[in-house]
């Protein structure tokens, strides 16, 4: 059951405060203009120097599947004895939401910008995405796991030495019943000094 994650009069600070991680997704994903939104939202993430330490790699509709396979295969490689059962959950991953984005950040050396900096501005792109894909009514989660940092995956996407998986966003029509949000309690998290 499809259902609104905002209302179109929200405040952007209302779209942020109540921006949650949505695992249950079904198609649709965002398409077109939506789409090309949300991608937007990741090139104004703030980034030091303007250098740009990111791209992302698009998976949609039979690519999902060719993924899965890459997942799988990363598996066997570390576990040539995997069940039937888990080969299977590793090819049916991508198909947990219509739309994956992969990240990637993509280390330069800079004088000025360590390569912690870097992944920190990949990752805040990966963030507006999540926030932009909320904002235009779709649901999103960022994944990591086992397979964000394998080899055989990166190699299989055509990652560079210089680069490195920062997540998979998953995105599309949430399904299922609203997950409720615990309030926010900002007194454990911040101090005066």
């Amino acid at each position: 059951m499809a259902r609104h994650l905002n209302d179109s009069h929200a405040r952007p600070i209302d779209l942020l405060l109540g921006r949650h991680s949505v695992g249950r997704l079904d198609s649709p994903g965002p398409k077109g203009e939506t789409l090309e939104r949300i991608k937007k939202s990741a090139l104004r993430a703030p980034d030091h120097a303007a250098l740009k330490p990111w791209r992302f790699i698009v998976v949609d509709g039979e690519s999902r599947e060719r993924l899965g396979q890459l997942f799988a295969k990363a598996a066997i490689r570390d576990q040539p004895d995997l069940s039937e059962e888990k080969i299977h959950q590793y090819l049916s991953m991508p198909k947990r939401a219509p739309l994956v984005i992969i990240g990637v950040c993509c280390y330069s050396d800079h004088p000025k910008v360590p390569k912690s900096e870097q992944l920190l501005s990949a990752g805040a792109a990966m963030s507006y995405m999540l926030a932009a894909a909320q904002a235009e009514n779709f649901g999103a989660i960022w994944r990591t796991g086992p397979m964000a940092y394998h080899d055989t995956v990166s190699e299989g996407l055509g990652l560079a030495a210089n680069e490195e998986i920062v997540g998979f966003l998953y995105i599309g029509t949430p399904s299922g019943s609203p997950k409720k949000i615990a309030g926010i309690e900002t007194d454990r998290f911040f101090s005066s000094w």
